[in-house]
Order: structure tokens, then C-alpha cells, then sequence
């Protein structure tokens, strides 16, 4: 299967970045790595895997704007208790909470919580960003340093 997903490249890694970050309980960065060592380019990997993940969360952030509470809990799946958590960790840490919308658990309910505050979009748009773009060059990093590409 991993074979399939490398010889798709770019676009099967945008499309596995998009939908990791809204409905899919999946991660990307283990075909960002493999396509990495398998020698495509680190930087176009790492900006394809961004943008696809960065545009999933503003599909969240979206579903949080417009949404209801059905299709929050329906549609990406969001329970109450991680609903929950993902709040007391934005109270906590406030709007630079976001610059960890890339991590397990609370990172697609962070942007979901952005979305139902309503946030200002260019400043989710730019933490969310900066946070998977960090994410996504630290792994593409470890990857040429561990192939030795």
C-alpha cells in the first residue's frame, strides 16, 4: 500500500494532508518521510503537505464558523470530551494555542474551537500555518538526515 501512495506523490500527499486534518483520523507525516527518502524534493514536500493540511483546518475552522454541533460531532467527529479539552487548552494558551493544531488529539478540535469563536481568519490562518509548516520541515529534516538523501 505504501508503494501505491509514493508513486501517487504530490497529490496523494496533499490529499492524505487535507484529509488528516478534518475527517480522517489518519497521520501524513509518515508519506511526507517515505516520499522524502524515497528522493522527492524536501521543500515541494514539505509546502504540498502543508498547504493540504493547512487547508483541512480551515475546513474545520469553517465547520466551526457555520457549522452546527451535529455536524461537528457527525462529520469530523469531534467528541465532547476532546471539544472540551481543545478549550481549556486554547483558554489556557489562547489564540498562540493554535501554533499546535498539529498535534494528536487536540489540533483538529483547536481549529474547530477557532472557528466557533470566530476568530480572526488571517491570524488562524497564520498560526495554524506556521505550526504545520514546522511540523511538516522538522520531519523532512529527520527523514533526508535518516535515508542520507
Amino acid at each position: 500500500m505504501e508503494e501505491f501512495y509514493i508513486s501517487q506523490g504530490y497529490p496523494a500527499l496533499f490529499v492524505l494532508s487535507f484529509l488528516a486534518s478534518t475527517i480522517i483520523p489518519l497521520g501524513s507525516e509518515w508519506l511526507l518521510a517515505a516520499l522524502v527518502a524515497s528522493g522527492f524534493n524536501p521543500a515541494a514536500s514539505v509546502a504540498v503537505a502543508t498547504l493540504g493540511n493547512t487547508l483541512g483546518a480551515v475546513t474545520t475552522y469553517a465547520i466551526g464558523v457555520y457549522g452546527s454541533p451535529v455536524l461537528m460531532e457527525r462529520v469530523l467527529r469531534v467528541s465532547e470530551e476532546s471539544r472540551k479539552k481543545a478549550e481549556r487548552f486554547y483558554g489556557r494558551y489562547g489564540l498562540w494555542s493554535l501554533l499546535f493544531s498539529w498535534l494528536p488529539v487536540v489540533g483538529d478540535p483547536l481549529c474547530l474551537v477557532g472557528g466557533v469563536l470566530k476568530i480572526r481568519f488571517i491570524l488562524f490562518l497564520l498560526l495554524v500555518f506556521t505550526g504545520k509548516l514546522a511540523r511538516y520541515a522538522v520531519i523532512s529534516l529527520l527523514a533526508v538526515k535518516i535515508s542520507g538523501v
